[in-house]
C-alpha cells in the first residue's frame, strides 16, 4: 500500500516510464508503473491510485480507450501524455475525461507542479513546503 500519493505512470517506453519513475519519486510520490492499458487497468482495481499519468499512444488499449474505461469505473484525475501536439489530440482527450495534457518531451518540474495542483484540487496532498 502506498504511504504517500500513489501516481500510476502507464507508458509503453521503457525509457520514459524510468524518466517517470525517477522523477517522481525524487518528487516523493510513490509510483505504480504500466507498459501497457491492461496492466493500468488491473493495477487500478488494485491499488487505488490518487493520478493516473496515461500515454496515449500504446499498443493494443491506446490512452484513450484507458482513459473510457478509467471512467467508467472512478473519477480518479488523469493527465494524458503524448508526442503528438495536435488541436484535436488534446480536444479529445479533454472530452474523453481527461483532466490535463502534457506533450513530450515534458518538464519533470512542470509535470510534477502539475501533479501537485491536481491532487490538490481533490484534496488528496497538501502543499509542500516552498511550493
Amino acid at each position: 500500500m502506498c504511504k504517500n500519493p500513489c501516481i500510476m505512470a502507464v507508458d509503453d517506453e521503457p525509457s520514459v516510464l524510468r524518466v517517470l519513475q525517477r522523477a517522481l519519486e525524487l518528487s516523493g510520490f510513490d509510483v505504480i508503473p504500466a507498459m501497457d492499458g491492461d496492466t493500468a487497468l488491473e493495477l487500478i482495481g488494485e491499488h487505488r491510485p490518487d493520478l493516473v499519468l496515461l500515454d496515449i499512444m500504446m499498443p493494443g488499449l491506446n490512452g484513450f480507450q484507458v482513459l473510457h474505461r478509467i471512467r467508467e469505473q472512478c473519477n480518479i484525475p488523469v493527465i494524458m501524455l503524448t508526442a503528438r501536439s495536435e488541436v484535436t489530440t488534446l480536444r479529445d482527450s479533454l472530452v474523453t475525461g481527461a483532466d490535463d495534457f502534457v506533450t513530450k518531451p515534458f518538464s519533470t518540474l512542470e509535470l510534477t507542479a502539475r501533479i501537485r495542483a491536481k491532487l490538490r484540487r481533490c484534496e488528496r496532498i497538501a502543499t509542500p513546503a516552498g511550493e
